[in-house]
């Protein structure tokens, strides 16, 4: 039986094949691709067919070229970014770790608490923002913009939004790069008696805006996982709605929790 022709460019083959031996560890993270020489000799094709195959491999953040020459399948492995107990209270209340750093000790990654940079304004609540934080539409918050880098490299951003009356005059008006002092905003909220007690999370991917791509320095194709945070107190009242635009080749996103039986009355989560 005759095997029909691929109908994939030649361009694409072989970066899928390329792409295949990455993720199956027969190119080692770290470790440099075939020459041009070596693919073209491989496949039969020209050098700007290989080139254009490696440029598909660099829009899709697989491989990095280095000074010197080469093509390297990319060495750093994503961070973890844990689920629940990255919010783990004697994390941020007893050792100061806000979450992006937890994150990092738990992925065996250094961090510098300058990694963080933030903008914090006044503005009007839009439709979404008023929802999370239940008040009007229009209504004046307090913005607290933060861009997250590792090792120089935009990994997420997180924009909080909190009511003008809890946060006013507090850390999370300080632009100062770095976590707001001890364990971050979470911190600062323990402080005034608004203890953070129950959080809700929501995730979904899309695409990102050009702007979203170059504040993150994303690789063209790239999507990013898009988080909204609402925190609340004991009593039900929101402290803080977020909004986080995460690269989706940078993280891993590992969750462990107690499997729950509502029957039984549990519903303890990890």
């Amino acid at each position: 039986m005759t095997t029909p022709p691929d109908p994939r460019p030649a361009s694409q083959r072989i970066a899928d094949d390329l792409r295949a031996a990455i993720d199956s560890g027969d190119i080692a993270p770290g470790e440099r691709l075939p020459t041009t020489r070596q693919l073209v000799a491989r496949y039969g094709v020209t050098a700007e067919t290989v080139r254009q195959a490696v440029l598909r491999l660099k829009s899709a953040g697989v491989v990095t070229s280095r000074q010197g020459g080469g093509v390297y399948a990319r060495e750093q492995l994503p961070l973890k970014r844990l689920g629940i107990q990255r919010y783990d209270k004697a994390k941020w209340r007893d050792r100061g770790e806000v979450a992006f750093i937890a994150d990092r000790v738990v992925s065996g990654r250094e961090y510098n608490r300058n990694d963080q940079t933030q903008v914090v304004s006044r503005l009007p609540a839009s439709r979404a923002v008023a929802a999370g934080l239940g008040v009007p539409e229009g209504t004046e918050v307090v913005s607290r913009a933060r861009l997250v880098k590792e090792a120089g490299v935009p990994t997420h951003t997180l924009t909080s939004y909190y009511k003008v009356q809890h946060v006013e005059g507090t850390r999370l008006e300080d632009p100062t790069p770095g976590p707001a002092g001890k364990g971050g905003g979470f911190g600062v909220f323990l402080e005034l008696g608004l203890e953070p007690h129950q959080m809700t999370e929501e995730l979904y991917a899309r695409m990102p805006t050009p702007a979203e791509s170059a504040e993150l320095e994303l690789p063209a194709g790239e999507p990013v996982m898009v988080l909204h945070r609402t925190t609340y107190t004991a009593d039900g009242t929101v402290i803080e709605y977020a909004v986080g635009v995460h690269s989706a080749s940078r993280f891993s996103w590992e969750y462990n929790f107690l499997i729950p039986d509502s029957a039984a009355g549990d519903s303890h989560a990890q």
